[in-house]
């Protein structure tokens, strides 16, 4: 029998259930919606819908490295025993290497759909937060790390002017060093020159309603107020900056330094290009 496609949407819109198992459903029925719909319900996969407006504070990130590219998935569920599942992680696994195949970096139906087929099985609410695919150029190099039990994730880039350089020994140490330092520091940006105007501005406008308020500024010279609001802006990105941060093997050396220092040593460029970071949970 033909099954529509417009019917076989309807019935995952109702029931939550998987589009293979909306398909099989109404093929069994013979087209009959409310049938399908039974079926589904004696399969135990309409109660998916019922369970989607559980809170999913839990859940896990995956990442799979690949030849020039990076793959991350975030699935998350409603509790930390989903998230040690095995099925759960196995599913996990089987979606970031179907990312980093077919070169996709976003949330898709097709992952959806996969999505819903698993928590029908798990019998959790379960959701697909985000999707990333991180590319490499040739004189590019990615680096991932997953701390602890998939609760954070990080990919790091680098480029250097010399393809052998991340196989030195003390240049690869300090690209792994710089995802634990990512995982660790939490910065918002790169460097200084990536936040927008916008957001200086605002920041700035902080900054001098605190000096505004403070008795001891009364009667200050403008030129005086201006260095001080300097001051707390570049104190301010070296908290939040990257490579302006106190690196976490030499807190007392920024980043930058400690990058110029190992690159020198090891006789090559070496540049910070972007990172990623994700934790469950974040939005």
């Amino acid at each position: 029998m033909d099954i529509k496609a417009s019917d076989i949407k309807a019935l995952r819109e109702k029931t939550g259930a998987g589009m293979m198992d909306c398909k099989k459903a109404l093929t069994e029925a013979n087209g009959d919606f409310a049938g399908a719909e039974k079926l589904l319900r004696e399969w135990g996969m309409a109660g998916v819908e019922k369970r989607a407006g559980r809170a999913t504070n839990e859940g896990r990130v995956f990442v799979k490295e690949g030849a020039g590219k990076v793959a991350l998935v975030e699935i998350a569920c409603e509790t930390d025993f989903v998230a040690r599942n095995a099925d759960f992680i196995a599913f996990g696994e089987k979606l970031v290497g179907l990312a980093l195949d077919k070169n996709i970096g976003e949330v898709t139906p097709e992952f959806e759909g996969m999505v819903k087929d698993v928590a029908s099985v798990i019998k959790e609410n379960i959701t697909l937060k985000r999707v990333k695919l991180i590319t490499a150029a040739q004189d590019e190099f990615l680096h991932s790390y997953i701390h602890g039990e998939g609760s954070l994730g990080v990919i790091v880039k680098f480029r250097a002017d010399k393809s052998e350089a991340f196989k030195n020994e003390k240049v690869a140490a300090f690209v792994h060093d710089v995802a634990l330092h990512i995982a660790a520091f939490n910065p918002m940006f790169l460097d200084s020159s990536k936040p927008s105007a916008a957001w200086i501005k605002e920041q700035e406008e902080i900054f001098k309603a605190q000096v505004e308020g403070d008795e001891k500024m009364k009667g200050k010279p403008e030129k005086v107020i201006q260095g001080i609001l300097q001051g707390k802006l570049k104190k301010l990105f070296s908290e939040i900056c990257l490579l302006e941060q106190g690196f976490v093997k030499e807190e007392k050396t920024p980043v930058a330094q400690f990058m110029a220092n190992v690159a020198k040593e090891a006789g090559c460029k070496l540049e910070l290009v972007d990172f990623l970071r994700v934790k469950v949970g974040e939005a």
